[in-house]
């Protein structure tokens, strides 16, 4: 009994290894008959790679999604010397990397010259963006349903249709049943009697997307015989409707999306008030080789990203301490070597800061050379917030936005929670008395001009994310930011919050209709008037000092 099992055993550890081949045969793709398939895309007519295509769907292998988009986006080749179908990673290019089409793996490069695109027409294209529909539309995460559905609309036929109708009837996502309604709603005005169509506008009306909108609006269009594409007046007059209501809601969203990128942008002017206010507010130094203390926060960015290659999401991290830390101390060297001994002496102090930001932008200059340096924005800030069809938030701006309130919280806690905070605001309402009572106001001055230098850097960070890098950066900013301060209040951080929000809103606001420079002026001249009201600005600065200021 012992000799019989021992020896079943044995046998069966010498087929197991047979038996997992076979289920893995069993399970696995034909690949074969896939890339055999696909070798007849080669040299078939389009009327048989539509057949070819056919039998592909009907195999169901797990990368032919991949193929189709490839065909799609004219991405599909072979390779001269053995006939083998491959995927390009890029439609052009010299040499193309191909990536094989039947695992997906990278293949290597070859010249452009050694492959053959596999050609498409209109025809073809349809029946390809129907089976790369129906993919997408069994996918089960909604998103991908979605974007297949959005992708439908652009191509309306009788397939497409026919997949809207079922797609309708069996998902339960609210966003895939609207976007399918919107297609089944255009394929409406295509056809059917006045009644039907005249209930499709009525359920576009509510729609903010651009192609509804041209859409009901080619139905309004003259043709060259005097009369209308849609013979129907009370259609015509039902889309006239809802051409002017999704029109309405497009501007105010326009409008909100206007306002939100003055948000951003006020945001990095706030961020460089907040230095300057800090400075100009307590040691009374009109510095004009600010904008260039966030130039070497931005200058920081890029270097941090350039030694971290391939950890973009947190070099960005990285880089903003360090922008504050280089900056800040730049700005504790500058106080200590040439500012301290100019104080009291206001155009001095402005004429020696303005040959600071001169060696300054010439110092990168030969660094880093003349040319812009791009900072490349981290997968986590990439993308935007798509609300809806007319209003989307791109994801760097939002975060800028963010980052800005959280800097400013951080600096007003230091301002008013710390013990160097209490000697700032000591010293910047009465030196004299702050002095009096034992504070060393030139360790303050030092402490505050490296205060408002680093978070200036910091602002070099955020606006590193916006626009390229280059020496002339702070020029830039330099003039808006000495707007805000003055508007705001002289060392009012509250002030610097509000005056850089307004400016950056009002100016997006003003820019359509008059231009950036138009603008600018516009601002400068209401920010004189105001100045003429209020000569210290919103929020003026209490104390003693402040009489002399």
């Amino acid at each position: 009994m012992t000799k019989r099992s021992s020896k079943g055993g044995q046998w069966l550890l010498l087929l197991l290894p047979l038996w997992r081949g076979l289920s893995a045969h069993a399970q696995s793709p034909d690949n074969e008959t896939f890339l055999s398939a696909l070798g007849e895309l080669r040299e078939a007519t389009y009327s048989d790679k539509e057949k070819v295509l056919e039998r592909l769907g009907q195999a169901g292998h797990p990368n032919l999604h991949a193929v189709l988009v490839a065909l799609i986006e004219d991405r599909l080749c072979y390779r001269n010397s053995d006939q083998r179908v491959f995927v390009m990673k890029a439609a052009e290019g010299d040499p193309v990397n191909l990536v094989d089409a039947v695992s997906l793996q990278d293949a290597g490069a070859t010249p452009a010259d050694s492959v053959t695109k596999i050609g498409t027409n209109n025809s073809l294209r349809r029946v390809l963006r129907t089976m790369v529909a129906r993919f997408g539309l069994s996918s089960p995460d909604a998103a991908v349903r979605l974007d297949a559905v959005r992708g439908m609309l652009q191509s309306l036929d009788a397939n497409t249709v026919a997949l809207l109708r079922e797609r309708m009837a069996v998902d339960r996502d609210p966003r895939v049943k609207k976007e399918a309604a919107t297609g089944l709603a255009l394929a409406d005005l295509d056809g059917g009697e006045s009644p039907a169509r005249r209930r499709a506008i009525a359920s576009l009306r509510e729609s903010l997307s651009q192609d509804v909108r041209n859409r009901l609006a080619a139905l309004l269009e003259k043709t060259p015989d005097g009369g209308f594409a849609e013979r129907d007046e009370d259609v015509r007059r039902a889309a006239a409707a809802a051409v002017s209501n999704i029109d309405q809601w497009r501007n105010v969203y326009s409008g909100v999306e206007m306002l939100f990128f003055g948000l951003s942008l006020g945001s990095v002017l706030v961020l460089i008030a907040i230095g300057l206010a800090i400075t100009f507010g307590v040691v009374g130094v009109i510095n004009m080789a600010h904008g260039e203390l966030m130039m070497l926060g931005a200058y920081t960015t890029y270097t941090v990203q350039t030694v971290m290659p391939g950890h973009t999401g947190i070099s960005i991290l990285v880089a903003i301490p360090a922008a504050f830390l280089v900056a800040g101390l730049t700005g504790v060297l500058l106080e200590r070597t040439i500012i301290r001994f100019l104080y009291g002496r206001p155009l001095e102090t402005l004429l020696a800061t303005f040959g600071l930001s001169l060696i300054l932008q010439q110092t990168v200059r030969s660094i880093f050379s003349a040319l812009n340096r791009s900072v490349v924005t981290p997968a986590w800030m990439s993308g935007s917030l798509r609300l809806n069809d007319a209003l989307e938030i791109t994801y760097n701006r939002l975060y800028i936005v963010l980052f800005t309130l959280i800097v400013f919280g951080i600096s007003l806690l230091v301002l008013k929670r710390t013990r160097i905070g209490l000697n700032i605001r000591a010293v910047s309402q009465n030196r004299a008395m702050a002095k009096a009572m034992g504070i060393r106001t030139e360790l303050v001055d030092a402490m505050a001009f490296g205060l408002g230098s680093g978070i200036a850097g910091v602002a070099g960070v955020a606006l590193s994310q916006l626009t390229n890098v280059g020496p002339n950066l702070g020029q830039s900013y330099i003039i808006d930011s000495f707007m805000i301060v003055v508007f705001g209040g002289v060392g009012n951080l509250w002030g610097a919050l509000i005056g850089g929000m307004s400016m950056g809103i009002v100016n997006k606001l003003l820019e359509p209709y008059a231009g950036a420079v138009l603008a600018k002026i516009f601002l400068l001249v209401g920010l004189i008037l105001f100045i003429q009201a209020r000569p210290r600005g919103l929020f003026p600065q209490a104390g003693r000092a402040a009489d002399d200021k």
